[in-house]
């Protein structure tokens, strides 16, 4: 027989046990970059006042390293001195006391420093950040890779038939049920009848090669310029029976997405490069995509993604975030997926560099096409400063110049 009677003694020892930790205070934010080919990667430190209580996160923005460490010691005078654990407080001194509105670039950093938050405040207290965020919605977490495994060539390079199907079957093989291709031309605002007729046949290449069961995502990287040009694609892509597309139109035409979503079945994705909650807002009030795709290290951090994923839950809208960041973005978004409820899928890159898990030791592990909840305090990641030393920054590969017409005309990548 169990004595009840001791339950609420132990609960009251565990509270006065935590009370004598006493105050904890930031005194530290520093950055290491690691770079891998097309980007470099943006971890950031959060050490405290307690030994050994520190937290990781991550910052990564392609083509904007400097810029963002940059932001990241200007940001750092604002909450250094401050208690980790006050982890909105913390935001809303990074945001509304730096006066000027934050892009892409602030935003990122904030990010970065709020993630390591979250793991101290983890730690601090022994659980898992999933936890923190509201608690586990479901016991494993679909996820998608990319051609080659995450490899930036096969990711960014494949644009015909033979290998295109080698490398989706090489995907299938590893185990993934679901995998994104980027095969949709450079384009402006016409979609060339042959370019149509090429994406038409790759689509179904791919769908014959996979079968049936296999989720092909389709990314269009913002590259039409025009809803009829995208709309072409989209209509050539639909007997294959995509997920979805992926950013059909740049980010911000709202009112294109709006004309697209009336005129297919297809679902749409979009919203990796939107980054405030006010963005989002719009764009699931008009009820324009089917799925959204913040990215947590873009967008303000775990909190505000949730925040983000509440709204869209409110108006029947589903959540898959944009990540083929580093390792740590990656464990971020498990612990995000594992407590949100309408998550739909996660992106992974986690063969972007066969190196991937050498500098970051950490809970993600995939069965089945599915990552597994982790249950290890914080994030649950050990990063080996020193192996990130042997990958010191370097200039990325700026595979965006590729994206010229045959005319000389610069268009989306």
């Amino acid at each position: 027989m169990v004595d009840l009677t001791l339950a609420p003694r132990t609960f009251i020892t565990s509270i006065n046990q935590t009370r004598r930790r006493g105050p904890v205070k930031i005194t530290a934010i520093r950055t290491r970059i690691v770079n891998a080919e097309m980007r470099n990667w943006v971890f950031v430190k959060v050490e405290t006042d307690q030994p050994g209580l520190h937290g990781w996160g991550e910052a990564t923005l392609e083509w904007k390293t400097r810029a963002v460490v940059g932001a990241i010691d200007d940001l750092a005078p604002l909450i250094i001195g401050r208690d980790p654990r006050d982890i909105e407080q913390a935001v809303r001194a990074m945001k509304k006391q730096s006066f000027w509105r934050l892009g892409a670039v602030a935003t990122s950093a904030i990010s970065g420093i709020e993630v390591a938050l979250w793991d101290i405040l983890g730690k601090e207290l022994g659980v898992p950040v999933w936890r923190l965020l509201g608690g586990k919605v479901r016991d494993k977490v679909g996820v998608y890779t990319h051609l080659g495994l995450g490899d930036m060539r096969a990711v960014y390079e494949t644009l015909e038939v033979d290998p295109l199907v080698e490398r989706a079957r090489a995907v299938v093989e590893s185990g993934y049920r679901a995998f994104k291709a980027v095969f949709i031309p450079y384009t402006h605002f016409h979609a060339p009848l042959p370019e149509i007729g090429k994406v038409a046949r790759l689509m179904d290449a791919l769908r014959s090669a996979v079968g049936p069961e296999v989720e092909i995502m389709v990314d269009f990287h913002g590259r039409p310029a025009s809803v009829g040009a995208a709309l072409a694609y989209i209509d050539a892509l639909a007997p294959g029976r995509p997920m979805f597309v992926e950013e059909p139109l740049p980010p911000g035409d709202t009112a294109g997405l709006t004309a697209i979503a009336a005129r297919t079945s297809v679902p749409v994705a979009t919203g990796e490069r939107l980054v405030e909650r006010a963005e989002f807002t719009d764009l699931v009030t008009s009820r324009a995509v089917s799925v959204i795709q913040p990215d947590i290290c873009h967008c303000g951090g775990l909190l505000e993604a949730k925040k983000i994923a509440a709204i869209a839950d409110t108006f029947g809208i589903g959540v898959a975030p944009h990540n083929p960041l580093g390792p740590i973005a990656g464990v971020a978004a498990l612990h995000f997926a594992v407590s949100t409820p309408n998550h739909v899928i996660q992106e992974e890159m986690v063969g972007a560099v066969p190196w991937y898990f050498d500098v970051v030791k950490g809970p993600i592990r995939m069965v089945d096409g599915f990552w597994q909840v982790p249950d290890a305090p914080g994030l649950g990641v050990e990063v080996d400063e020193a192996e990130c030393a042997r990958h010191p920054f370097a200039q990325e590969v700026i595979h965006p110049q590729h994206a010229v017409l045959a005319d000389g005309t610069i268009v989306d990548w």
